[in-house]
């Protein structure tokens, strides 16, 4: 039986990573790039990349490779593959771990910020996810769209019942 490749070609993976790229310069705050990168990527792929970045950190900080090793339970060649990232050009990783020292994480604004996006799924039954995209939506939206919901918020109040669903996403609008 005939083998099939149906590996993207460079040109489209090229194209949509630019995309991607574009998409991200497009979010609004750090919370909405947060939300894209965690339906992005897996556990796994997230843990990929913070332990790089967390490399990157300490090998420009000055520390030796034993000690990354052991503070990130790494093999050397990863630390390695990052180093040599580094010294060939690294533009991004210093960039990233220069902004990095400029923002403390720990100073968010809400707890809504603080959430672990990646365990979304986990946490909720996916009979949920309706509601919680909604309230999310709610949440996110402009005055201007926020009064399009209280528009139709007045019009659902005519209806004898009340969800507890309902009187959530009121509460929300009128924030």
């Amino acid at each position: 039986m005939a083998r099939t490749n149906h590996k993207l070609s460079k040109v489209v993976i090229q194209e949509m990573f630019y995309q991607l790229c574009v998409a991200l310069s497009h979010t609004k705050n750090p919370r909405e790039a947060a939300e894209l990168m965690s339906d992005l990527l897996s556990f796994q792929e997230s843990e990929i990349i913070a332990k790089r970045l967390r490399i990157a950190q300490l090998l420009l900080a000055g520390k030796r490779y034993d000690d990354i090793m052991r503070e990130l339970k790494v093999a050397r060649a990863t630390i390695t593959r990052v180093n040599e990232w580094l010294r060939m050009s690294g533009v991004g990783y210093r960039r990233a771990v220069g902004q990095m020292k400029e923002i403390k994480i720990s100073q968010r604004k809400s707890s809504s910020v603080n959430e672990n996006l990646f365990s979304l799924k986990k946490r909720y039954p996916q009979y949920f996810w309706p509601q919680i995209l909604l309230e999310r939506v709610v949440m996110s939206a402009s005055q201007r769209q926020k009064k399009k919901i209280v528009s139709v918020i007045s019009q659902l109040e005519k209806t004898k019942e009340k969800t507890a669903l309902f009187r959530r996403i009121k509460k929300l609008a009128l924030q």
